[in-house]
């Protein structure tokens, strides 16, 4: 494992763009959990749990909200732009409500400017996911670029609150907004020369409304796709419950007191760390679908587990397996999802997601409360375990057989075709999904000169002789392919294919081989 997670951290970082992307995306990352924690702190300060409770909610529901239009912003303009966008309107927001803080303003000014950093986090993830699928070289970098993210949003569950703890220690929670305002202007400025890198943005969307419209619309027709959305949004309300969980336990049940809530969150963001480690072996790999249910009923079972033996030393071994078990399917499910989502959606399907992710880590942190009020810890211990149980065995019938839709065999048969060799990994992976195997005997004729030309044909192996008004012209054989001609120029077919001896070769319709070869915008 250690030699394969290697492998993707050189690939990925060996891309100079990719590096830059990453490197901001740390400093997004630190902030975004740090800000958070100083943010419930002040509230705390200045009216205890029930402000640090609705200041959580505030923040949340306005970002699941705001999500999916931000995300309409990286497929109409460009994932490069609204990552600049996003980092620049966080950095000033940050920095507004640093002010307000340090100055001793109204607390509502500062709620309002920490909502409107809070809402504007949510440029980042779905540009991130547009960003990196334009800019890898090989489908090994989009899922290893994926899993990196991942990574390093599992380290900065673990330091982000740890620098914010510090921070408040230093200077209380105006400090912490400062520095990290600072931080995200950094992010900002190493994805700035990244501004004209061009994707495929989608260039005939009107309006934001309409993207919103055709995320929605790709989830609703695209069953896995659908299934892997809910799947991560099950994740986040255990992630969400974690934070409450935590306080509760450490204060009313294991007797660790107030410090004792920081130290099972860290436990937990340890578990995190190590599990988005972990998780990079994944990418490549062709069969993510199985570890991401196995993540979900093993969080289940240690929630379960927890709420039945509610000692300190099972908080600290099942705490950190469950901080894994996130890791894993918050990181095989983003580089799935990206998979198997049509590219020109695939902003708006990820802000979708992010708001979904919002939406549950709100409904996460109000569950356990209410569970606690009427059956106590445990009941919100099995309760938290029962959702993520589902969630992992309804999605299995939608799940079965994605793994091995678009087989690495034929992803690398069309990278090595002319046409389809410079397109991005996500629109071969697509395409590669859409291929249909055809066996050939010899002296069949593929293609008439003159028929409807309806499909193109990728060679896998035998020969394939083409003639024209009957006279031979060549023998095509393996990577090349015919019948694109009839396609592109919407012509009749301009040759006749034969085989000349026994074959296999990949079909591809019409539109989906018009589809991937649409120019970029």
């Amino acid at each position: 494992m250690a030699r394969r997670t290697g492998a993707v951290l050189a690939r990925v970082f060996g891309n100079r763009r990719l590096r830059r992307v990453e490197l901001a995306f740390v400093g997004f990352a630190f902030a975004e959990y740090a800000v958070w924690v100083a943010m419930l702190v002040y509230a705390y300060q200045r009216g205890g749990t029930t402000a640090s409770g609705l200041i959580a909610v505030a923040q949340l529901v306005p970002a699941a909200i705001v999500a999916p239009f931000a995300a309409g912003v990286a497929d109409q303009r460009g994932g490069a732009h609204a990552l600049l966008l996003g980092y620049i309107l966080q950095a000033v927001a940050m920095g507004a409500t640093a002010a307000v803080i340090l100055a001793h303003g109204p607390a509502l000014v500062a709620y309002v400017f920490a909502i409107v950093a809070a809402s504007s986090v949510t440029f980042s993830r779905p540009a991130q996911a547009k960003m990196i699928s334009s800019i890898a070289e090989h489908p090994d970098e989009l899922t290893g670029a994926a899993s990196v993210s991942s990574w390093i949003e599992a380290v900065s569950a673990l330091a982000g609150p740890l620098l914010g703890g510090i921070g408040i220690a230093i200077g209380g929670p105006g400090v912490v907004f400062a520095a990290f305002a600072v931080a995200v202007t950094g992010s900002a400025l190493l994805v700035a020369p990244l501004r004209k890198v061009r994707d495929r943005a989608t260039e005939d969307d009107d309006n934001i409304e309409e993207g919103v419209l055709a995320g929605l619309k790709a989830l609703r027709t695209e069953r896995s796709a659908r299934a892997l959305v809910l799947l991560i949004g099950a994740d986040h309300i255990g992630f969400g419950a974690v934070d409450v969980l935590a306080v509760v336990l450490a204060i009313s049940v294991l007797g660790l007191g107030a410090p004792g809530a920081g130290y099972l969150n860290a436990a937990f963001g340890a578990g995190a760390t190590l599990g988005g480690l972990a998780a990079l072996s994944l990418a490549g790999n062709r069969r993510v679908a199985r570890p991401l249910v196995l993540a979900a009923i093993v969080w289940a079972a240690a929630f379960t587990l927890l709420g039945a033996l509610k000692t300190p030393a099972a908080a600290f071994v099942l705490l950190p397996l469950s901080g894994v078990c996130q890791a894993v399917l918050d990181t095989g499910g983003r580089s799935l999802l990206a998979r198997v989502t049509p590219h020109e959606v695939l902003g708006r399907v990820f802000g979708v997601l992010e708001g979904v992710m919002m939406a549950t880590l709100a409904i996460g942190s109000l569950m356990v409360p209410i569970l606690v009020a009427f059956g106590g810890v445990t009941a919100a211990l099995v309760g938290v375990a029962v959702v993520l149980l589902v969630s992992a065995l309804l999605p299995i019938a939608a799940l079965r057989g994605l793994d091995t839709k678009a087989p690495a065999a034929a992803v690398a048969s069309l990278r090595r075709h002319g046409l389809f060799a410079s397109l991005p990994p996500p629109v071969l992976e697509s395409v590669a999904r859409e291929l249909t195997p055809i066996t050939i005997h010899a002296e069949d004729e593929v293609i008439t000169q003159g028929d409807v030309g309806d499909r193109f044909y990728l060679i896998i192996s035998g020969e394939f002789d083409v003639s024209i008004n009957g006279e031979f012209i060549r023998t095509l054989e393996t990577p090349e392919g015919f019948g694109e001609i009839a396609l592109l120029q919407d012509v009749p077919r301009t040759a006749s294919v034969t085989a000349r001896t026994d074959g296999v070769v990949y079909g591809l319709e019409r539109e989906p081989f018009l589809d991937a070869l649409r120019p970029a915008v």
